[in-house]
Formats: C-alpha cells, sequence, structure tokens
C-alpha cells in the first residue's frame, strides 16, 4: 500500500527544523476568513432577494450550493494532500476562495453570485482537511492539544461573529461591501502564506480511483442536498427522499469499493481503531447538537420573542465567541489531563443545559437565555476537539488524511441532517399547536406554537445530549499511534 503524505512526512522532513508558529499563523488567517464567510451572508438574504428579484427557495441556493460543494470536496481532499504538497494545496485553496470572493463582490446578477459562491466553497472545503492534516504532522502525540484548540477557536469564533458582522455592515453599506471587505485579508493571507508557509509534506501520488471519485460526489452530495433541501419540510417530495436514497445507495457501494481497493479514497479501516470510531459519533452527536440549535434560537428569539436579526444575532454572539476563546484552554488541559477529564464533565453539562432549553417559555427572559447558550458553548468546547485530538492520536500517520477527510466530511453531513431534522421537528410541533388552538391566527398563540416547536426540538436534543454523555464513559487517554 502507498503512504500517504503524512507518512513521507515523517521520514522525508525533518519536522524539528520547521519553524511551526509561522505555519500555524499563515494556516490560521487564511482559515478564518474561508470559514467567516460561511455565515457572512445570509443574513443578507432580505436585500438580496429584492436587488436581483429572484424568490426564497432560489437564493436559498447560496446556502445549500455551499453547504453541497463543501461536502463533495472534504472526502477527495485525502486524496490531494497525496498528490499536492502543503504549498500547494493552500496557495490554491485560496487563490481559488479570493477567484470565488471577487466574482461574488462585482456579480451584476444571482447565477453570477452563485458561481462566486461555489469558487468560494471550494477553497473553504480544502482548507480545513489541510490545516488539520499540516497540525498532525508538525505536533506529537502530547502536544497537539494546545494546536489543535488554536484550530477550534477558528472554527468556532469565525462562524460566530459572521451574522453579527454582516449586521453591523448592511446598517450602513450595500451587501457587496461582505464581499469587498473580506478580499484585502484573503489576498493578505495568500501573501503570508507564500513567504511562511513551508511544505511538511510530500506527494506520494497514489493511484486515482475515478469510480470512488463519481460514488463519493453523487453519495455525500445526494445526501447533503436532500436533507439541505428538507429544511423547508418538504419530506415526501421527491426531489427530497429520492435524493437521499440515490446517496446512501452511492455511498453503500463506495464503502464496499473503498474496502476492497488497495489505495482507497477514504480509507475506511480508519474505524478499526476504537477510539478514532467513538470520536466519529461523538461529533456526529455534537455537530447535530450544535448546528440545529444555531438554526432553532432564531427562530424562537424572532418568531416568539419579537427580536431582530441583528438582536438576535448578538444575543448568540457571546457564547460564540467564548467558545472559540476557550477551545485554546481545553486543548492545553487537553495535554495535560486527557480527555475524559474534558468529554465527560462537559457531555454532563451538556444534558442539564439541554433539558433547561426544554423548559423555555415566553416569559424567558433574554438573561436567562444568553446564560443558557454561554454555557451551552462552554460544555461543546469542553467535547469537539478533546474528542476530536483523542481519537486521531490513535492513528497510524498514514491514515492521518484519511482520518482527517472522514471526521470532516461526517461533521459537514451531520450539521445539514441536523439543520434539517430539528428544523422540520419545531415545524411539526408548531402545526400541531395551532391546530388546535380557537385563534391560531392571533400573535400570541403563533409565538406560544413557535416555543412548542421549539421544546419538541430540544426534548429530542436532550436525548442526544444523554447519548453523547453515555459515549463519554468509553474515553480513554491515547498517547500516541496505535500499531496496525
Amino acid at each position: 500500500m502507498n503512504t500517504s503524505g503524512a507518512a513521507a512526512a515523517a521520514t522525508s522532513i525533518d519536522i524539528n527544523n520547521v519553524k511551526k508558529l509561522p505555519i500555524l499563523i499563515s494556516l490560521i488567517l487564511g482559515a478564518f476568513f474561508s470559514i467567516l464567510n460561511e455565515t457572512l451572508l445570509n443574513i443578507a438574504f432580505p436585500e438580496l432577494m429584492i436587488e436581483l428579484k429572484v424568490s426564497a427557495s432560489t437564493l436559498q441556493w447560496l446556502a445549500t450550493g455551499y453547504m453541497l460543494v463543501v461536502g463533495v470536496l472534504v472526502p477527495a481532499s485525502a486524496l490531494l494532500v497525496q498528490w499536492f504538497t502543503t504549498r500547494q494545496m493552500f496557495l490554491g485553496a485560496m487563490i481559488i476562495f479570493t477567484l470565488g470572493t471577487i466574482v461574488c463582490a462585482f456579480a451584476p446578477q444571482f447565477s453570477i453570485l452563485l458561481v462566486g459562491r461555489l469558487l468560494q466553497a471550494a477553497g473553504s472545503g480544502l482548507m480545513l482537511p489541510v490545516m488539520m492534516n499540516t497540525i498532525l504532522v508538525l505536533y506529537p502525540p502530547e502536544k497537539r492539544g494546545a494546536a489543535m484548540g488554536t484550530i477550534g477557536l477558528v472554527i468556532m469564533f469565525a462562524p460566530a461573529i459572521g451574522p453579527t458582522l454582516s449586521g453591523l455592515i448592511l446598517d450602513s453599506l450595500e451587501w457587496r461591501w461582505l464581499f469587498y471587505l473580506v478580499l484585502p485579508f484573503a489576498i493578505i493571507s495568500i501573501v503570508v502564506a507564500f513567504i511562511y508557509l513551508k511544505n511538511v509534506s510530500q506527494p506520494t501520488k497514489p493511484k486515482v480511483d475515478v469510480l470512488s471519485i463519481i460514488l463519493s460526489t453523487i453519495g455525500f452530495g445526494g445526501i447533503v442536498y436532500g436533507f439541505s433541501s428538507s429544511g423547508e419540510g418538504k419530506w415526501s417530495h421527491p426531489e427530497v427522499y429520492g435524493t437521499i436514497l440515490v446517496g446512501a445507495l452511492a455511498l453503500l457501494l463506495f464503502t464496499i469499493r473503498q474496502l476492497r481497493l488497495r489505495d482507497p479514497l477514504m480509507d475506511l479501516k480508519s474505524f478499526k481503531f476504537p477510539m478514532f470510531t467513538l470520536t466519529a459519533f461523538m461529533l456526529i452527536i455534537m455537530m447535530m447538537t450544535l448546528f440545529s440549535t444555531m438554526s432553532l434560537l432564531p427562530f424562537l428569539f424572532q418568531g416568539a420573542l419579537g427580536m431582530t436579526v441583528f438582536a438576535s444575532g448578538l444575543l448568540m454572539l457571546p457564547g460564540s465567541v467564548l467558545n472559540g476563546l476557550i477551545s485554546p484552554i481545553t486543548g492545553k488541559l487537553f495535554d495535560k489531563f486527557g480527555p475524559r477529564a474534558l468529554i465527560i464533565p462537559g457531555t454532563a453539562f451538556l444534558v442539564i443545559i439541554m433539558w433547561f432549553f426544554t423548559r423555555i417559555t415566553v416569559e424567558t427572559t433574554k438573561v436567562e437565555l444568553l446564560i443558557l447558550h454561554i454555557c451551552m458553548m462552554v460544555s461543546i468546547s469542553m467535547i469537539m476537539m478533546p474528542a476530536q485530538t483523542n481519537g486521531m492520536n490513535q492513528l497510524p500517520a498514514r491514515y492521518y488524511p484519511h482520518g482527517t477527510a472522514i471526521l470532516n466530511t461526517l461533521q459537514q453531513v451531520a450539521g445539514a441532517i441536523g439543520v434539517a431534522f430539528f428544523i422540520s421537528v419545531m415545524s411539526s410541533g408548531q402545526s400541531s399547536f395551532l391546530k388546535g388552538s380557537s385563534d391560531p391566527g392571533s400573535p400570541g398563540q403563533m409565538a406560544q406554537a413557535m416555543v412548542a416547536g421549539v421544546h419538541n426540538a430540544f426534548t429530542i436534543g436532550f436525548f442526544f445530549s444523554i447519548a453523547a454523555l453515555i459515549l463519554a464513559l468509553f474515553f480513554k487517554r491515547i498517547k500516541g499511534p496505535a500499531a496496525e
């Protein structure tokens, strides 16, 4: 079997003589603005509908298409990092992202704007796997916690400030400034990476299996597209269940093929390592909880409590920012005390917080909601990166690109499924409440219906958190790669 770029790095490149900090800064700078961009545009949708003269369902492709491209590209990253050097991958991703930003900034119509967003998504989809794979190569297992915690800061902080930052910009400037302001930072990132980013891997150029790429694209693309489309409550529509079924069948064939190939696109033998498998299940639950909560709370704030978009963004900002700021701290604590000291208390804390979320009413104050959101985000920061770092620590070096691609793909798919599923549960609960109401059109009843729907969704989320706590009990500290 061919070794991966990561494995080659261990033998061909002397990591001890590489200055790690400039490389880390280069990666974080580029990743921050590419990830920030994922949530920066959503708040401008009402304005875009008017200016571009498109419907909400058409405009939604700016978000769905973004998620779709990322979901399709991430699985292929395991192959790409073995074909290209660290510099080639990162600079290529940033150049594609920057070109997409330019296209978006000057787009005269919706179709051009969509092309720009898809280019941005292509750059972002390659960014995170490259960053994580580089960290795994640069840092030994006993020091990875702090480095991965720094990545966690970027992953959580960037999308957290997106809605609030775009709200501030749109208060006084048109929507194109969302791209004008990102553009110079993207260019600076390219320049910094060109100067400071060093190669930490050497391409081994394994055989490309075209059929695996096709099955991966259809499989992950179908799943992400189907669940993203179902968020509008169209579960019985052939477009939804048809694409999900086709995607599931393609994934089954993809899995069978990967297990038979000598050089698979995504080496699923990574799942033979128990801590990695445990991490994969934990991250699925966490991403479903995180993405669904970030989608449900704005409905609650605006639909039941009458808050503006900007005000609801501000209310969610402290918790999300704190989650990012705490990630480096939890990373250092992971290096010192191991995963159990963080993951078990974190999941127990999450169970308590999710129970409180099921008790929200229209009388719940904004301060109480703020505290609950902050506590939830803190608990997630105690779980996400420690679990991911511990799982990756058990993998031998040649599995690094595959493990990174698997976890990032699962997170993307779990996020799409979580948003669609929980919003569907919320909508169903809302409809059921209004059917039994004597005055379903009154603002008071509509607010109560929204709360009832959110209760149903958070009740299921509560049971998910219990499952996460049970999984947490099986985590144990991994100090180095397992023997194959």
